[in-house]
């Protein structure tokens, strides 16, 4: 395990006050936290995957990682304790225990429910196999912030603080987003393609249906007409239009729409299109997605006012297109009614209320197009008007899902821990932050883009920002 300079820890420390820099050490008893046996754990709890990673010098605070949706196709090797290697040896060396379960099966698709129970078997094991910790974060990525959330909620008093990165905390809520840009996308870009939205009748049919959905999207790029339509769909959703981690947020309209559009193709019709369904559905015991009562031209009204000029930009460039009567069209299109138990499922299954009593803090990419910033604002505004716990929102100025870097990653768990630990939740400003980010070395300032596969070392980005209100939230 490589042990972190005294000079780099110090330097974070002076960065972000820190607590759990200086101080866990000077907490912990003797050489570890109750005597805890150092090493590394590895087994299956019923079905589900785990592993367990306990310092020499346990400082007595335990992570416990959930992580998020993966495809069966593309499984990461070996129990992720974090979303970077780099901040699982980081964390170690300062003293932090590691845990996460994989969920049952290798943990592909929408297995929020298997999360739930596996995380907390995973967590009645360290206890029992390791030692009670002094304290423990529930902490999650992606679809695993909505785990990490929900068993915040479901188990008062067992976790002090909850950490959500690239938060994905309504996923009822994403699963209509993604059901309303390709009603869209099929409605005024594929009428008559033979195409099933929502209960897919089997693998072939499903991919066959997202390929056709893919193929739309990247065929109406090439018209004025078509590249209207995809602004109208990413604006009924909010999507954003930037997507590059490494390259500065498109300025131009055509980049802006480049941008939007290929989260629409990559998310959305190959992601939570018909082939994401298919699991989906086979868990909650049919469609829990629905547009039936949807008025999306006053979906389009409530959209961010960028989003909306840049429709008027799209449809004002393209003569043959009429915003009029392509709203019309949604307006009298066929609607996609929900399946009650289904819709119960996921909101048992994948819905934080807010209602959490200790305190969260989330760390977001303002250019993500796959995991909305709109539902972090969400879930802080849910949390004030429960009287909950402090809540704290972290921004980063860059495209793409989940693409904070390492250091990000370490300095938002330092600044809850902080939190947790003191009751104060220290300067939170862009630079701030900026500046205890930089304080890390190089294999610390890589992001890594989910598009495209890469990871290339990015500038420290945090800013102030504002997410748009949740278009599509679950009541």
């Amino acid at each position: 395990m490589r042990i972190v300079g005294r000079a780099l820890a110090a330097a974070v420390a002076v960065c972000i006050a820190a607590v759990p820099l200086g101080q866990a050490h000077a907490d912990a008893q003797a050489r570890s936290y109750g005597g805890a046996p150092e090493g590394s754990y590895e087994g299956s709890i019923d079905g589900a995957p785990y592993r367990i990673e306990v310092p020499e010098d346990w400082n007595g605070t335990l992570v416990l990682f959930s992580h998020g949706y993966y495809v069966a196709d593309y499984l990461p090797e070996g129990v992720q304790l974090a979303a970077y290697a780099s901040t699982e040896r980081w964390l170690l060396a300062r003293g932090y225990a590691l845990a996460a379960s994989e969920y049952k099966g290798r943990g592909p698709g929408y297995a929020v429910e298997d999360a739930l129970v596996d995380q907390m078997a995973l967590l009645r094991h360290f206890e029992k196999e390791v030692g009670k910790p002094r304290r423990t974060l529930s902490a999650g990525m992606s679809q695993g912030a909505a785990v990490a959330g929900q068993l915040a909620e479901r188990y008062p008093g067992t976790f002090a603080g909850t950490a959500g990165m690239c938060s994905e905390v309504d996923t009822p809520g994403s699963w209509n987003t993604a059901l309303d840009v390709l009603y869209v996308v099929k409605t005024l870009l594929a009428p008559d393609a033979d195409v099933d939205l929502v209960r897919p009748a089997d693998p072939e049919t499903a991919a066959g249906d997202a390929a056709a959905l893919a193929a739309a999207v990247s065929a109406a790029r090439g018209t004025g007409e078509g590249r209207a339509r995809l602004a109208l769909a990413g604006a009924i959703a909010n999507i954003p239009t930037a997507i590059s981690p490494f390259e500065p947020a498109p300025a131009d309209v055509a980049g802006r729409l480049d941008a939007q559009s290929a989260w629409i193709e990559s998310a959305y019709a190959q992601g939570l299109g018909p082939t994401g369904r298919l699991d989906l559905e086979a868990r909650a015991g049919g469609n829990p997605s629905w547009n039936t009562g949807i008025d999306y031209r006053a979906q389009l009204a409530r959209a961010h006012p960028e989003l909306r000029a840049l429709v008027d930009e799209a449809y004002g460039a393209a003569p043959a297109a009429d915003l009029d009567a392509d709203l019309a069209a949604l307006a009298g299109g066929e609607r996609i009614g929900a399946d009650r138990r289904a819709v119960a499922y996921t909101k048992r299954h994948g819905l934080v209320r807010g209602k959490t009593s200790t305190p969260t803090l989330t760390l977001h990419t303002t250019g993500d197009g796959g995991a909305l910033a709109d539902q972090v604002g969400t879930w802080a505004e849910q949390v004030e008007s429960h009287r909950g716990a402090p809540f704290r929102q972290l921004y980063v100025g860059r495209g793409g899902h989940c693409s904070y870097t390492s250091a990000e990653e370490i300095v938002a768990l330092l600044a809850l821990d902080r939190k947790v630990a003191t009751g104060r939740w220290g300067d939170l400003t862009p630079e701030r932050l900026d500046a205890a980010v930089g304080s890390f070395g190089p294999e610390y300032q890589e992001a890594f883009d989910f598009g495209t596969g890469a990871a290339r070392p990015v500038d420290p980005a945090f800013t102030e920002f504002t997410p748009p209100r949740f278009l599509r939230p679950t009541r």
